[in-house]
């Protein structure tokens, strides 16, 4: 049975679960004014299996994530190439001391049981990681895992975009200022008009607590600016794997010379889109710091976005009570490209009535989303 959908929000999570429902022939509407949207300013690297975070719940979801890129990709794949989006080509991480490095060695052994897609996990040598890239300055030993990938969030939504549009479906890029449910349909108000629809996904990020808050209900949802640089140098990055010094500047190069600098986690920020003219270059002097082939090179473009965060840090999607015929996702944090799709692809799921491995997730929004008394 065809159903008639709105997606509110085109990032990762409203373009992926958009692609699925027009996959299986759902009539599918989906809205995104863009602005601050933190996946088009992002670029990913797709690695959960090194990540620390002591949240189980997390690295299920995260290591899910990146399993199912694998699926993403040749679903993409059979429209158009995917090589510029998404790219495997691993990940050098770097720790404080040789003894936190062979902790992480052995905490990414023991999880490769349970993710064989972790691939080969291959301690190197200073010398070893200078073979690869000749450029690093960085004179300790690093892990590698070959697993690995990157992937350029702007690119990926776009693809997704097109063939949604392509499959006879529709995106408008005009903002929802309203929503509201009557009749059992929602109502979706957006640039003077108002549509109607069987069901709603709300994929809006840090924004979702807006259009909700009309219906007298609170989210714990708060914004986190990010920005990032690009590089556009003459170094031949065939095939460089993702960079990951100790601290939180990560370097991801992409093939003919493209490389990624970030990112910024800047609580307090709201939702300004102005980029810092000091953050950016003190992204690019710690950048310069470990790969000193750059330091003569202009930063190219700048990408600002923000984030959604919840007071726990953990991301939510499923259903609301109350609300029926509605789906909500957000506050996947820095770590939206790695999770984003899977959870889109889980919330078209349950859209289309099927089971999913997230079946505990169903009822999580309301720990986050409360009726206001």
């Amino acid at each position: 049975m065809t159903k008639k959908i709105a997606v509110i929000g085109g990032g990762i999570v409203g373009s992926t679960a958009a692609f699925y429902l027009s996959k299986n022939h759902q009539n599918v509407t989906l809205f995104d004014e863009g602005t601050g949207q933190a996946t088009s300013a992002a670029a990913g690297i797709i690695s959960p299996w090194l990540s620390q975070r002591r949240n189980k719940e997390w690295y299920f979801l995260a290591k899910e994530g990146a399993k199912f890129y694998q699926t993403l990709m040749a679903d993409l794949s059979q429209y158009e190439p995917v090589h510029d989006i998404y790219q495997q080509t691993g990940t050098i991480l770097y720790k404080k001391t040789p003894s936190l490095l062979s902790k992480l060695t052995k905490l990414a052994t023991e999880r490769k049981v349970d993710a064989p897609e972790i691939g080969n996990i291959l301690p190197l040598t200073e010398k070893e990681v200078k073979d690869v890239i000749p450029n690093l300055l960085l004179d300790d030993d690093a892990l590698f895992v070959s697993g690995g990938a990157k992937i350029d969030g702007a690119k990926l939504v776009t693809s997704l975009i097109n063939q949604l549009e392509k499959m006879g479906n529709t995106y408008l890029n005009q903002q929802v200022t309203r929503i509201s449910y009557d009749n059992n349909q929602w109502q979706i108000h957006a640039n003077g008009l108002i549509h109607s629809f069987d069901q709603l996904i709300l994929a809006c990020g840090a924004w979702v607590g807006d259009l909700l808050r009309p219906l007298d209900f609170f989210v714990d949802v708060r914004p986190q600016k990010g920005q990032l640089i690009e590089l556009q140098t003459s170094i031949d990055t065939t095939n460089w794997p993702v960079i990951m010094p100790v601290g939180e500047t990560d370097i991801i190069p992409f093939d003919n010379g493209k490389i990624l600098i970030g990112a910024t986690h800047e609580n307090d920020s709201g939702y300004d889109l102005k980029p810092d003219e000091a953050l950016l270059n003190n992204l690019k002097e710690q950048a310069e710091a470990s790969l000193s082939a750059i330091s003569q090179e202009d930063i190219h473009q700048i990408r600002v976005g923000t984030r959604a965060y919840t007071s726990d840090f953990s991301p939510f999607f499923g259903e609301v009570q109350d609300l029926d015929n509605l789906y909500v996702a957000s506050g996947l944090g820095s770590s939206g490209l790695t999770t984003g799709p899977v959870i889109g692809k889980t919330l078209a799921d349950w859209v289309l009535g099927e089971e999913t491995a997230f079946e505990a997730y169903r009822n999580k929004p309301n720990q986050y989303i409360y009726k206001n008394q």
